[in-house]
C-alpha cells in the first residue's frame, strides 16, 4: 500500500456499530459503590465498525454491513462511515434503539473492560449476509465477529467460501462453537482469553498459544492467530509458525481498541496481496499506534502511520 489515498483492495465486514460511552477512573468500583471518574468521552464503536474504520484508514476499500435504530447514535455512525469513505448497507429497525457501549479505561495502565448491549444490531440474522452476496463476492477479504448473532456470522462466512473470498473470523466475544464452521475460516483471530474458551488450553505464553492453535487447526481453520497483548501476535498453520512481537509506538493510553485495530490491518494488508506474515506484522504495527490515542475508531492510524513504524528497526519475526 503506498499511499492513504488509494483504496487497494476491497473488505467487506459484517458486525455491530455501538456508540462507546467510555469512563476512565483509578480502579472500577465495586457493587453498591459510586467513586469519582476523571473523564468521559463518547464515540463511534463495536468490533465490526471498528475494524471498519482501521481498514479503511490504511487504504482498503472497505463494505460495512449492520443494522441500526433509527436515533442519534445512528447518525453518529453513517457520520463516521461517511467521513472514512466506508460503503454503508445499514438497514434501520424501528422500535429498537442503536447498539451501546460501557467502557472503563484504568488511569493507570490503560487497560479496559466493556459491556455491549448489541441494540438493532443484535437482531441480525443470516438475511443480512443474504443482502450483500454481491458485496461478498467481489471482495478479496470477508471478516466477521460474534457481537452480532452467530447464524448472521455463519452465513457470511460461508457465501464467502462459495465465491472464493478470503475469511478472517474474529471470534469475539468467544463463547462455545459448533465444530462445522471452523473449516469455513482461512484466518481466525481469537485473543488468548477467546483462544482459552474456544480450545480449553490455558495461554500464558507463545508455546501455550501454539497448542490452542493446534487445537483450532485439528477443527479445521486454516490458519490461527493468536493475539498475545503485550506479548505480540502468533501466526500458526500447518506449514509455518511465526511470532510478531508487539511494536511499541509510545505510552500505553488506551488497549480498548487494539484488537479490533489488528483484525482490520490484517484484512486490509490480506485485501491488498500482502501475504500471511507480513499482513500480521501490518496488524500489530497498526494495533502498536492505536494503544497511544483514547477511543476506539477514533484511535486507528493512517496509512502512512504505520508505514513509518514499519519502516523502524523492530526485530525479525521469530519462527519456530
Amino acid at each position: 500500500m503506498s499511499t492513504a489515498s488509494q483504496r487497494i483492495g476491497r473488505v467487506v465486514i459484517l458486525g455491530i456499530f455501538v456508540t462507546d460511552l467510555t469512563f476512565r477512573a483509578a480502579r472500577m468500583p465495586l457493587i453498591g459503590e459510586t467513586i469519582a471518574g476523571t473523564a468521559f468521552a463518547m464515540g463511534p464503536g463495536g468490533k465490526g465498525s471498528n475494524q471498519a474504520v482501521a481498514a479503511a484508514r490504511v487504504g482498503a476499500d472497505v463494505v460495512f454491513c449492520t443494522r441500526l435504530g433509527n436515533d442519534a447514535f445512528a447518525a453518529i455512525a453513517r457520520a463516521t462511515w461517511a467521513a472514512e469513505g466506508i460503503t454503508a448497507r445499514a438497514s434501520v429497525i424501528d422500535g429498537v434503539s442503536t447498539g451501546a457501549a460501557h467502557i472503563f479505561v484504568d488511569d493507570t495502565s490503560g487497560m479496559n473492560a466493556i459491556i455491549v448491549a448489541s441494540g438493532a444490531a443484535g437482531t441480525m440474522d443470516a438475511s443480512d449476509a443474504d443482502a450483500i452476496e454481491a458485496d461478498i463476492a467481489a471482495a478479496n477479504v470477508f471478516v466477521t465477529q460474534l457481537e452480532q448473532p452467530l447464524p448472521a456470522a455463519r452465513r457470511g462466512l460461508e457465501l464467502a467460501r462459495r465465491h472464493g473470498v478470503i475469511t478472517v473470523f474474529n471470534p469475539a466475544p468467544a463463547f462455545a462453537l459448533d465444530d462445522d464452521i471452523f473449516p469455513l475460516c482461512d484466518y481466525i483471530t481469537p485473543n488468548e482469553t477467546e483462544a482459552t474458551t474456544l480450545t480449553g488450553v490455558p495461554i500464558t505464553n507463545a508455546d501455550d498459544a501454539r497448542r490452542a492453535a493446534d487445537v483450532l487447526l485439528a477443527k479445521g481453520v486454516g490458519t490461527v492467530i493468536v493475539t498475545l497483548g503485550e506479548g505480540g501476535a502468533l501466526l500458526h498453520s500447518a506449514t509455518q509458525s511465526v511470532l510478531v512481537p508487539a511494536y511499541h509506538c509510545g505510552r500505553v493510553v488506551e488497549t480498548a481498541g487494539a484488537g479490533d485495530g489488528f483484525t482490520g490491518g490484517f484484512a486490509a494488508a490480506l485485501a491488498h496481496g500482502d501475504d500471511a506474515v507480513a499482513a500480521l506484522r501490518f496488524g500489530c504495527a497498526l494495533a502498536g499506534i492505536s494503544v497511544t490515542r483514547a477511543g476506539t475508531a477514533p484511535s486507528m492510524p493512517s496509512l502512512e502511520e504505520v508505514n513509518r513504524v514499519l519502516a523502524e528497526p523492530a526485530g525479525l519475526p521469530q519462527a519456530s
